[in-house]
């Protein structure tokens, strides 16, 4: 690459901005289209003859002036014809063969993604979600042989990235703007109405994906977890036995920087599925943008309504409820619409003389209430100063402990019950006798967790609770079983179940 390209390599994107960019990104379109065909070198006159020309074809004068215009700014790189040279003017006349530089190859490929990234529409794959739980079986089986055969574990987590870095970036794509609102605000009602039931049904058909993979993918990866560190050695060993010699670090350095990246790329699925610390996994923050773009949807539809309908001024909200008025059936709802729409409260709601409103009923109206003394300094002030010292600052030290000591019994008893019920080992609904409100409550939650992850009434399911503290594992009994458990608030009654709740961590 000639200096001062390699100095300014800004300087190759001056065809964009030139007084004739439409012209050079012609002709830079057809080199881009010939190196897709594997084609090196390309003529003056087979570039005239190839250019989609936005104003009908040029000179192959302007043609040439334009290539070598092109190969100044580095573009382009030039060799002598020598192929079509049949006389001694040929020879001395000047005849070029024209590619693509590699400063130009790049530009190329980087327009070429910057136009595919701006037309690329954000989607929610729930292929991948798929895609991935497969992937990860598949790496644990290999994993689990006597001899891994690391060519096959290669391509299973090249794989496996593909997929999750196609996933996560059209997840960034769509939590950035699902809402549309530039479509929207020229929509329509009718397209909204449409856009609106479709826009629900997909979040819908994702969310339901989302979260009976997102559990068996978590359990894939806590499963890999043991052999995972072995697996990315073997494959950063592989792959660095392609790194080039001479590059910016020593060869030999090579596979520790692999081995980085792959275990950065394997930090980032884990963290999508699994919470790290005190942050949540970045798929149920997925799931809560994806709940949220609904709400979202919905103003957008009450904003271009209320656009439509015209903004509303108070004579028209006068004449509206002279309508409403004219509408009651008798003076009582006449009376009881007054009272809405005028915000006509009872006299209780008035405290400025305590004396007063200490007996008052709330029924009495502002006409038969006492009348109200109002201090001067409020009329004229518009606030009123109490005499004598600021009252105390009150010591709330007594309030606070009751507080801290219900709060204390509250958690001991919800402590008591998940002991109570996350023993580790299975046990018939039947066996579980009678519980307390606290160690119900918590099986009606698990129960639900577990039940809403069911695909039938006869498929057992295992499911790892929201909070990531317990581990669920519901088998369905014989159809005709009954359980039966009495709480405070009743009997718990239906068909018996196979149940064990496991305790992940302390919580």
């Amino acid at each position: 690459m000639p200096e001062h390209i390699a100095n300014d390599p800004a300087g190759l994107f001056r065809h964009v901005s030139a007084e004739k960019a439409v012209f050079y990104r012609c002709i830079m379109d057809v080199f881009a289209a010939a190196k897709r065909q594997y084609r090196l070198q390309l003529r003056p006159d087979e570039v005239l003859a190839e250019a989609r020309w936005a104003v009908g074809p040029p000179r192959i004068e302007e043609v040439n002036v334009a290539l070598g215009q092109l190969t100044e700014w580095g573009n382009l790189e030039s060799h002598p014809d020598t192929a079509r040279v049949s006389s001694l003017g040929d020879f001395y006349r000047a005849r070029f063969l024209y590619r693509l530089s590699q400063g130009g190859e790049a530009v190329e490929t980087a327009l070429a993604v910057f136009v595919q990234t701006l037309q690329r529409r954000a989607e929610l794959q729930t292929v991948a979600l798929e895609d991935i739980a497969s992937r990860l079986q598949a790496l644990q089986a290999l994993a689990g042989t006597d001899e891994p055969d690391v060519a096959k574990i290669h391509e299973t987590l090249r794989d496996l990235v593909r997929v999750f870095e196609s996933l996560a970036e059209n997840a960034q794509a769509f939590m950035a703007g699902v809402a549309r609102s530039i479509e929207l605000q020229q929509a329509e009602a009718a397209a909204i109405a449409n856009y609106k039931k479709r826009l629900i049904d997909y979040l819908e058909r994702f969310m339901g994906d989302l979260v009976r993979r997102s559990d068996t993918i978590a359990r894939l990866i806590l499963a890999l977890e043991p052999s995972i560190d072995a697996l990315l050695d073997q494959v950063a060993e592989r792959e660095s036995r392609d790194a080039a010699p001479g590059g910016a670090q020593d060869q030999s350095d090579a596979r520790d920087r692999v081995l980085k990246a792959w275990r950065e790329r394997w930090k980032g699925l884990r963290g999508w599925f699994l919470s790290t610390g005190h942050e949540p996994p970045q798929a149920e923050l997925l799931r809560a943008r994806a709940r949220s773009a609904i709400p979202q949807l919905l103003a957008a539809i009450s904003a271009l309504n209320e656009r439509r309908s015209g903004r509303s001024d108070r004579s028209a909200d006068f004449r509206l409820l002279a309508g409403w008025f004219a509408a009651c059936a008798d003076n009582g709802e006449a009376h009881q619409l007054a009272r809405a729409a005028f915000a006509l409260n009872p006299a209780r709601h008035v405290s400025l003389n305590a004396d007063l409103d200490a007996d008052l009923p709330a029924s009495t109206s502002w006409f038969d209430a006492a009348p109200l003394r109002i201090h001067p300094h409020l009329r004229e002030y518009g606030e009123a100063a109490r005499r004598g010292p600021p009252p105390r600052v009150r010591d709330r030290a007594e309030e606070r402990a009751f507080l801290a000591l219900q709060f204390a019994e509250e958690s001991a008893q919800v402590e008591a019950a998940r002991k109570r019920l996350a023993t580790s080992h299975p046990a018939r609904l039947s066996d579980l006798g009678e519980l307390d409100t606290h160690a119900f409550g918590l099986f009606l939650g698990l129960l639900g967790e577990a039940l809403s992850e069911q695909a039938g009434p006869e498929v057992p399911v295992e499911r790892q609770t929201g909070d990531g503290l317990l581990h669920i594992h519901l088998r369905p009994l014989a159809r005709d079983s009954h359980a039966r458990i009495d709480t405070p608030h009743g009997v718990f009654a239906g068909r018996d179940h196979l149940i064990t709740i496991t305790p992940l961590r302390d919580g």
